[in-house]
């Protein structure tokens, strides 16, 4: 519960007190007049606010993930809890930076009121609605008082997404099950026979080499390579031309963790500030609707040194920008990566046709629409 005086209150009550001094001071009947009628004004103002509906308010998002275009539907429910009829009030619903009023009529006791509402969403964002106050105040807007029936509730909007079913197979699997040099007593990749030690697991005896020599051998394994994918965006404004770039660029990023995740494999996203979520593709999807330009974020030079830092065990590599950096820049950020990492840098250039250049271990590839991207892997890992 909270009392606000208006910056219109605060005005009225510094003239309704000059009015009176100054019109006590100097004897001038209607300078105090005027105070006097303000301060009348102003306590009326203050009566109006006393007391307090007794409501129970339910905030209820029909689904807290929305993607870009979808619309966002709510309910919101106010019921009196009184043993008296509640006089009529007003609501206010704060959607982001937007503050919706709403009417609510008088309440008989247990009686309800509903409200259905929608949000449209036209952008990649973290809507956070409520919460739900309660609002008393005067016709002049001079007192108000608020109380606060609920807690913020937070709407992702998730960016636009494209399948990758079977585009990323070739990028992200052609160093899945490579053999290390690292021994192992179970995996898939046989290496040699060992003389038995207590504790080995018997299903591993070689029993056949074991016949032969009259001791029991176990087989001995190498472990095999899981590929582990590092995405890194980059989030310095200077790196895009507008703000649709960036949109595209999420998108990528987007598209390709979700993919990665649905395949079970190893995956590290690096933006902002830190890495995402990516457990699961809605966590990856929540983190990137939130995600904003920086003047402290990190632009494209600087992604291959955070992905060493972040994700020295990434096997694959991917940095996707804007398209103000060039081919010098590309190369500058992808230098900095661990030798042997299979390297995609993306640039993001809204209406620019597909483009893939390799050398070696390297692909500059450019992109123009979130509809190229199958293609633009099949072209990478061609």
């Amino acid at each position: 519960m909270g009392l606000r005086i208006s910056p219109v209150g605060w005005g009225a009550l510094a003239v309704a007190a000059l009015g009176l001094v100054l019109g006590r001071w100097f004897g001038w009947l209607e300078l105090a007049a005027v105070g006097a009628a303000l301060t009348a004004v102003l306590v009326v103002s203050m009566l109006m606010t006393v007391g307090r509906a007794r409501y129970a308010v339910t905030l209820d998002m029909a689904d807290r993930r929305v993607k870009v275009g979808e619309r966002a539907l709510g309910r919101l429910e106010v019921r009196n809890v009184a043993r008296r009829r509640s006089l009529p009030s007003r609501i206010e619903l704060p959607v982001g930076a937007v503050v919706a009023e709403l009417a609510v009529p008088g309440l008989a006791p247990g009686a309800g009121h509903d409200e259905l509402f929608a949000i449209p969403t036209t952008r990649r964002a973290v809507i956070v609605v409520g919460p739900v106050r309660s609002v008393r105040g005067d016709p002049f807007g001079l007192v108000r008082r608020s109380v606060r029936w609920t807690r913020p509730t937070e709407v992702f909007v998730h960016p636009l997404l494209v399948s990758l079913a079977g585009a990323s197979a070739g990028l992200l699997r052609d160093l899945e099950g490579q053999a290390t040099r690292d021994l192992s007593d179970s995996d898939l990749s046989f290496h040699a026979l060992r003389d038995y030690v207590a504790g080995d697991d018997r299903r591993y005896i070689h029993w056949r080499t074991t016949a032969r020599r009259g001791s029991l051998m176990v087989k001995q394994f190498e472990d095999t390579r899981r590929t582990t994918t590092a995405l890194a965006l980059a989030t310095d404004p200077r790196d895009y031309a507008d703000d649709d770039e960036l949109e595209l660029a999420v998108s990528v990023v987007a598209s390709v963790g979700v993919q990665t995740i649905r395949e079970e494999r190893d995956l590290v996203v690096l933006a902002g500030p830190g890495k995402l979520r990516a457990e699961t593709p809605p966590l990856l999807l929540d983190d990137c609707s939130a995600i904003a330009l920086s003047s402290v974020g990190a632009g494209v030079t600087l992604l291959g040194r955070r992905v060493v830092r972040e994700a020295p065990e990434a096997s694959v590599a991917m940095l996707v920008t804007g398209s103000v950096p060039g081919d010098t820049d590309l190369r500058l950020g992808a230098r900095h990566v661990t030798a042997g990492t299979r390297t995609v840098v993306l640039r993001c250039e809204r209406g620019a046709d597909v483009s893939v250049r390799t050398q070696g271990s390297l692909s500059l590839a450019t992109i123009g629409r979130l509809d190229d991207l199958p293609r633009l892997l099949r072209r990478v890992t061609a």
